[in-house]
């Protein structure tokens, strides 16, 4: 087996980044952050979701989201629903101003 075939084995501190549990398991990633975890160095990899705060092992049933993306795409949301509200008022008031236009014309 060759030598540089393979990228360096060695043990990681995970961070869970919601409750900040943190966990060491052996793995290729590369870090360049570095933290002290029980009197050692470890290279560091942070998670938006672990078995910490997954909600499948924790039992519960809310949704722990560090990162705002729950929050981000409700408003993104709510921007896309009220301007399609907009828009469905305006339609409606070009058909009543067309309907309007309508009875004129059939007046004279």
């Amino acid at each position: 087996m060759k030598r540089e075939g393979h990228p360096p084995y060695q043990e990681v501190l995970f961070i869970d980044s919601s409750t900040n549990d943190q966990f060491i398991c052996g793995t290729t990633l590369k870090s360049k952050e570095t933290a002290m975890f029980e009197g050692k160095e470890y290279p560091v990899m942070r998670l938006s979701i672990s078995s910490f705060s997954h909600p499948f092992w924790t039992k519960s049933s809310q949704f722990a989201d560090s990162e705002g993306r729950i929050d981000k795409f409700k408003k993104r949301y709510q921007k896309v629903a009220a301007a399609q509200e907009i828009l469905e008022e305006k339609q409606k008031q070009r058909a009543l101003a067309a309907k309007e236009e309508k009875k004129k014309k059939k007046r004279s």
